[in-house]
C-alpha cells in the first residue's frame, strides 16, 4: 500500500512539473519588429469620440491612409488624411478598429464612438 502512495505522489509531482514547464515555455514574449513597422509617436484623440471628429497625429505628421472597420470586419470608412482631423460623425455609437498607415509603417487601434 505504501508503494502505491509513493507511485501516485511521484506521478503527480511529474505531472505538475510538466505542466509548469510547458506553461513557462509558452509565456515568452515575441520580439518587437525592428523594421520600423509601427508609427512613431502615434496619438489618437479624443477616444472615446463624442463630437464626431477624431485627431490623429504622429511624430512625423506625414500623410496617412485611414481605414475604419466595425467589429465584424466590415470596412466603414476609408480616407486619405493630409490634415490631423478625421470626420467620424456618420458612424453609429460603438466600438471600431482603426488602421492607420503612414509611409512604410502602420498601426491598429481601438476607436470608441459615443
Amino acid at each position: 500500500m505504501a508503494k502505491n502512495y509513493f507511485y501516485i505522489t511521484f506521478l503527480l509531482a511529474f505531472f505538475f512539473t510538466t505542466i509548469t514547464a510547458s506553461a513557462q515555455d509558452n509565456s515568452k514574449q515575441l520580439p518587437k519588429p525592428q523594421d520600423g513597422s509601427t508609427i512613431e509617436g502615434l496619438s489618437l484623440y479624443p477616444n472615446p469620440v463624442t463630437n464626431g471628429k477624431v485627431y490623429i497625429t504622429s511624430k512625423n505628421d506625414l500623410e496617412k491612409e485611414i481605414v475604419v472597420f466595425d467589429l465584424l470586419g466590415k470596412k466603414v470608412i476609408q480616407a486619405h488624411l493630409t490634415t490631423r482631423e478625421l470626420n467620424v460623425s456618420d458612424l453609429t455609437p460603438g466600438v471600431y478598429i482603426i488602421k492607420i498607415s503612414e509611409e512604410n509603417a502602420s498601426a491598429t487601434r481601438k476607436l470608441i464612438i459615443r
